[in-house]
């Protein structure tokens, strides 16, 4: 099933849905807990994707394909890289990735998300399947010159619209080898597939797991293949997940762009 979050008009509450072809239903409730599938009577050019989900918490994998570590001479490394982005940064399909003032080199990073479906907490890797509810498609955008000189990843990964997510979460998707790609006005940046990870997903949910609960509408990234690069405004990236769908968002400079220091 392909689940969403929508809006018919501006003013409406958003709703959740799914997806059959080109055609929207309602869910009555929620996917994280009881729903009901209502007929999927609503033609999907008629409504406004929104987020597919607004994450409790985010937390990200670095280094996670070792090709990409090696184009930031960075060591893999031997146990998972953690760290995290605040909700705040989430953004939707079609919306705008903002170039903030402070940094003069934004990056698009495309990535397979994980969205937890039960609580969990220490499990195994044998066990994780059981506790996704399914996958979308993320941008972990980046302000790398920020990410260099802070020396940790708060801010240069932290700031709003710096999540993009969608277009919707997949419940039946198979993490284990997937076509992972970024296009940036077209051009083909980033394209790996998601076996080349150092860390499958399996083993990523039972070490995140074994340091703190996740909790339903939790959000796993999963690291990015090598090709990250400069986005611009004016530009249009799409990541695009084998069998996932493709995910779009324009760049744009931020209205602040120019009033603010580093």
């Amino acid at each position: 099933m392909r689940i969403i979050r929508f809006r018919e008009h501006p003013e409406a509450w958003p709703a959740w849905g799914w997806v059959s072809e080109d055609r929207v239903g309602l869910i009555g409730g929620s996917p994280f807990s009881d729903f009901r599938r209502e007929s999927a009577d609503r033609p999907l050019s008629a409504v406004q994707l929104l987020p597919p989900l607004v994450p409790g918490k985010i937390i990200c994998v670095g280094r996670n394909y070792a090709a990409h570590a090696a184009e930031h001479d960075a060591e893999v490394p031997a146990l998972p890289l953690l760290f995290s982005k605040p909700p705040s940064a989430v953004i939707g399909p079609g919306d705008a990735i903002l170039l903030p003032p402070q940094s003069r080199r934004v990056e698009h990073e495309a990535e397979l998300a994980v969205v937890i479906g039960q609580r969990a907490r220490w499990i195994s890797p044998e066990e994780a399947s059981g506790y996704i509810l399914g996958y979308t498609a993320a941008n972990d955008v980046t302000a790398r010159d920020l990410q260099n000189s802070d020396g940790q990843w708060t801010r240069a990964k932290g700031f709003d619209t710096f999540c993009p997510l969608g277009p919707w979460i997949d419940t039946h998707l198979d993490p284990s080898d997937l076509l992972v790609t970024c296009h940036v006005n077209g051009q083909l940046r980033q394209m790996a597939s998601t076996r080349d990870m150092v860390f499958p997903v399996p083993q990523l949910l039972a070490y995140v797991s074994s340091i703190m609960t996740l909790e339903p509408g939790d959000l796993l990234l999963t690291g990015t293949p090598s090709g990250v690069g400069l986005l611009a405004a004016g530009d249009e990236v799409q990541v695009e997940i084998g069998g996932l769908g493709i995910l779009t968002n324009p760049v744009r400079n931020d209205p602040h762009r120019g009033s603010a220091t580093s």
